[in-house]
């Protein structure tokens, strides 16, 4: 049956050994950091990321507008390679009336199931050129949410390898230590008795 004494790498003890010591309080450390640290690393990181996210889509909403327009084309074909317009993944041709009275056609990002005579709303940059509608509040949210997340996730991993690597140094520490009193103990030991 085995017993567990705690706090014995605190106490005094002739058993003691200077690395039980470090191993102690390196173990306190991992945990503090791994309370402390990552939360705020990950905290820090989600947040500069979601500044950084709301600027670009005010930026966007600043120099994009859009149109009402109607799609005259056949059936709408997918974008290859479009992941990050989830609203927009579709390409079709599409006519609309400028404030002039003036009409145009041109091919432009549509919603997914958008047929001919469907009216969809057409965003564009200052140059006329179709582009993906602006990032949304959700989109803002996600993008510093996960940034955090994968922040805190590498500041755990990176702690808990420092961790590993300590733990590695300590146990060959641990090991010379033993060797060095064995070869002061050993030969009292192994000695024959008379």
């Amino acid at each position: 049956m085995r017993t567990r004494v705690r706090g014995w790498r605190w106490r005094r003890n002739p058993l003691r050994r200077r690395s039980d010591v470090v191993e102690a309080w390196t173990g306190l450390l991992v945990c503090v950091l791994l309370l402390v640290t990552a939360p705020l690393a990950g905290l820090g990181a989600g947040q500069a990321a979601y500044d950084q996210a709301q600027a670009a889509a005010r930026v966007q909403r600043a120099e994009r507008h859009p149109v009402r327009a109607v799609v005259i084309g056949d059936t709408a074909e997918r974008l290859p390679g479009v992941r990050s317009d989830r609203q927009h993944p579709y390409r079709a041709e599409v006519r609309w009336t400028d404030p002039g009275g003036r009409t145009h056609s041109a091919s432009a990002r549509v919603p997914r199931g958008a047929r001919a005579g469907d009216a969809v709303s057409v965003w564009f940059d200052a140059r006329g050129r179709t582009v993906a509608p602006p990032l949304d509040d959700v989109a803002v949210r996600q993008h510093g949410v996960v940034t955090g997340v994968f922040a805190a996730g590498g500041a755990v991993a990176v702690i808990l390898l420092g961790h590993a690597v300590e733990r590695r140094v300590a146990l060959r520490h641990r090991l010379a230590e033993w060797e060095r009193e064995w070869a002061r103990t050993g030969p009292k030991w192994t000695q024959p008795r008379a």
